[in-house]
């Protein structure tokens, strides 16, 4: 009986350890839930970032990207993304993403905008003089490209992102790939959104996570920026698009399956 009743008060004492420890583990996280600083300079962080930013004549980087959507039955599902982007100010930018449902690219010259949808060998032009911020906005007035993660490309990126704020908090740091980076929150009526900015003298955008607080269930939008580069080599055609082989010229509204998510799904992570 003895030999039977010892490994049962061990795993008792073993099992109260463990709640004692999960315990104080909890009280810990909670006691030390980050709020603002006092003197909050969110603002200020996120104005440096802008300022560092706008200021690249021409910037290359990778990413990746997660769109959250909630189904009929209240189920949260996420799809997810990988891209590139190379841009030239003020009027050249290559993009191209590549996710389950979509292998697209959108190519951008000064005057002339192509979306190609790879993974339908079509793809789409409009002539589009101007500006990368002109194009930005041309592009989401389609609502064929919601394209959160643009809201770094133009040249007022400040005043874009503060332009309806209404709360705004240095929350505190964090570390993103493992850089450290200052973890800021910020509130409009609509969404909630996250921004973390590279510590030191490249203050970088390194992770951005928008929540849609007017949809069940809050989903998400998240971009996690990568492999940043100023000034990388670009060559001489790299903002020249050459249609592939066989591909067949469409109006805009034909390029099914060209944004993040499935045609017909409504996203979170509006902003």
């Amino acid at each position: 009986m003895m030999m039977h009743q010892a490994p049962m008060r061990t795993r008792s004492r073993g099992a109260s350890s463990l709640i004692v420890a999960i315990t104080v583990l909890l009280t810990a996280a909670i006691s030390f839930m980050p709020s603002a600083h006092a003197g909050d300079d969110a603002a200020q962080i996120l104005k440096a970032m802008s300022d560092y930013v706008t200021s690249q004549k021409t910037i290359s980087l990778t990413f990746d990207s997660d769109v959250e959507v909630i189904s009929s039955e209240v189920e949260k599902i996420q799809f997810t993304s990988s891209g590139k982007v190379l841009l030239s100010r003020p009027d050249k930018l290559r993009v191209s993403r590549t996710g389950g449902y979509a292998d697209a690219e959108i190519v951008f010259d000064g005057k002339t905008v192509t979306a190609l949808g790879k993974n339908i060998n079509s793809f789409s032009q409009l002539e589009s003089i101007g500006s990368i911020d002109q194009l930005i906005a041309r592009l989401r007035g389609t609502h064929v490209v919601s394209a959160p993660g643009a809201d770094f490309l133009g040249s007022r990126v400040f005043d874009e992102l503060m332009a309806d704020v209404i709360s705004a908090k240095h929350i505190g740091r964090g570390v993103i790939d493992g850089v450290e980076c200052e973890h800021l929150a910020f509130r409009n009526l609509e969404v909630d959104w996250q921004l973390w900015v590279e510590m030191g003298d490249r203050p970088i955008p390194r992770k951005y996570v928008i929540t849609s607080k007017g949809v069940g269930a809050a989903p998400q939008y998240t971009l996690r920026i990568k492999d940043w580069k100023t000034d990388p080599p670009v060559s001489a055609d790299a903002f020249t698009f050459t249609p592939p082989q066989g591909a067949n010229k469409v109006a805009l509204g034909e390029l099914v399956n060209f944004d993040e998510i499935p045609q017909g799904v409504v996203a979170g992570g509006k902003k």
